[in-house]
């Protein structure tokens, strides 16, 4: 799932690429990601795009004050289009494509644009067209960016005093802290040293002080390796930044200790043992009769 840093280098991209193109019409695929339909998508046609922002995981592009957002779900992924003129009509239900959205034709006679594709079966990708981002319920509801000057230490204490989740699940909370999903809590919770199933009520303030370092310096330092980067090689980049994430079984840089998992229902988490529970792994169910 693309999170803050990947969605951050998309924005960049996008401002980039984006800005300033007049949008000739967008070509809804998958109708089940279109999440509004007033105004219509067509709306969107003859507008120029004036400026692109993130909001936690969703993309804010903005036509002429009204506003095309997605959220790349799961599996979803933004696809950039030097010419789409010759581009091929595309039926429903064929293939990963969900929506294609072209600019008008530049003096070389090409038509950028881009086409957000989403894999596997769970389709979650979700588009919205919008007079204000507001609007938009899963933004509405957003936590803290915790890329932003008032994602402070206090602010970090005031979020964890008093709950009773583990702090990998808090972590992941988009209506706690804006942005961050299961690859980034993992990759945060090795770099402060913290248990993924710690009850973030019980952080010390020096283990917050240190959580909220993690954070910050975590996802800063991912989107500055992601900077400068095409739309396309954007996820092999954050495979290969990751510490712990996706590496069960390989050897931790930090300690040498073996990378371990816990798996649930329908995704898992990472972790180092040495670094983060004191040499003890943690029970997985698929396990658990082996660990007692």
């Amino acid at each position: 799932m693309p999170e803050l840093p990947e969605v951050e280098s998309l924005a960049e991209f996008l401002r980039e690429h984006a800005v300033g193109q007049v949008v000739a019409g967008v070509d809804v695929v998958a109708f089940q990601a279109l999440k509004t339909v007033r105004p219509p998508v067509t709306a969107l046609g003859g507008l120029s795009v004036t400026g692109v922002a993130r909001h936690g995981k969703f993309l804010d592009l903005d036509c002429d004050g009204l506003h095309f957002v997605t959220h790349l779900a799961r599996g979803g992924w933004l696809r950039w289009r030097d010419d789409l003129s010759g581009a091929r009509p595309v039926r429903p239900g064929k293939g990963p494509l969900a929506v294609r959205l072209r600019f008008a034709p530049g003096d070389d006679g090409r038509a950028p644009g881009f086409e957000l594709t989403e894999a596997g079966t769970q389709k979650r990708l979700a588009v919205y067209v919008v007079a204000d981002p507001a609007e938009v319920p899963g933004i509405a509801s957003l936590g803290p960016d915790p890329l932003s000057a008032e994602f402070t230490p206090e602010v970090l204490r005031g979020i964890v005093t008093g709950s009773r989740t583990q702090i990998k699940g808090l972590l992941r909370d988009q209506k706690v802290i804006a942005g961050i999903g299961n690859a980034y809590s993992d990759e945060v919770l090795h770099a402060a040293k913290m248990s993924p199933f710690k009850i973030a009520g019980s952080l010390s303030d020096a283990a917050v002080a240190d959580l909220h370092e993690a954070i910050v310096t975590t996802l800063r330092e991912a989107v500055e390796r992601s900077r400068g980067l095409a739309a396309k090689d954007l996820k092999s980049e954050k495979k290969s930044g990751l510490r712990v994430h996706g590496r069960t079984g390989e050897q931790c840089e930090v300690c040498g200790d073996t990378i371990r998992e816990v798996s649930f229902a329908d995704s898992s988490l990472q972790y180092c043992p040495t670094c983060q529970t004191g040499g003890k792994p943690l029970a997985d169910r698929r396990l658990s009769r082996l660990l007692k």
